[in-house]
């Protein structure tokens, strides 16, 4: 018996970016192909099999400890992308203003998934989710070049849907317009907390 359940979900790839030097900008450059290695994608700053920890790790780790990198991909969705603006009160946020990967539509309560979720793409490529990105700061003077003194409104109106770091399990093509099938561990909820 499988561990991991393919689910009736299947989503789609709308776009694809990397950001290629996150000391420059924190924006992503938009592409119609990436090529997912295990490293993740090559000319992308979070590439690598190991980072340093940052603060999303720090109770594990002293700050710059070397450890799996679990964070090669910032995934979100297209319908959660939608909401965040209306949250924010502007028409569109556009993916590559927060750094996104990939955006994915048709995959409800996207950032939600449960960590060890598979994506699995229309290549055989796929992505381990590993947990919640939660919001941050880094967006704002992004979004503020576009949009001037929207930037600040974006950590709140993306709160709990900002979409999912991950990393590669399989190797391959990620593709604008392919499909993306869910699927997600047999096991039932937590109720430790």
């Amino acid at each position: 018996m499988p561990a991991l359940v393919a689910t009736k979900y299947v989503g789609r790839v709308e776009w694809l970016g990397c950001v290629t030097d996150r000391e420059a900008d924190l924006a992503s450059t938009g592409r119609s192909e990436v090529f997912a290695s295990f490293a993740g994608a090559a000319d992308e700053a979070h590439a690598g099999l190991t980072r340093a920890s940052c603060s999303r790790v720090v109770t594990q780790y002293p700050k710059g400890t070397e450890i799996r990198n679990t964070r090669q991909f910032s995934v979100v969705s297209a319908e959660e992308l939608a909401t965040i603006a209306a949250n924010m009160g502007i028409e569109r946020l556009d993916p590559s203003w927060i750094g996104a990967s990939v955006v994915i539509s048709g995959l409800p309560d996207f950032t939600h998934l449960p960590p060890s979720s598979r994506l699995q793409f229309a290549t055989g490529a796929t992505l381990v989710v590993d947990m919640l990105n939660r919001p941050c700061h880094l967006p704002v003077p992004v979004i503020d070049r576009h949009l001037p003194s929207a930037g600040r409104k974006f950590k709140a109106a993306a709160k709990g849907l900002r979409g999912v770091t991950a990393w590669v399990e399989r190797e391959g093509d990620l593709r604008v317009g392919d499909d993306v099938r869910l699927h997600i561990p047999e096991q039932r909820a937590w109720v430790g907390v």
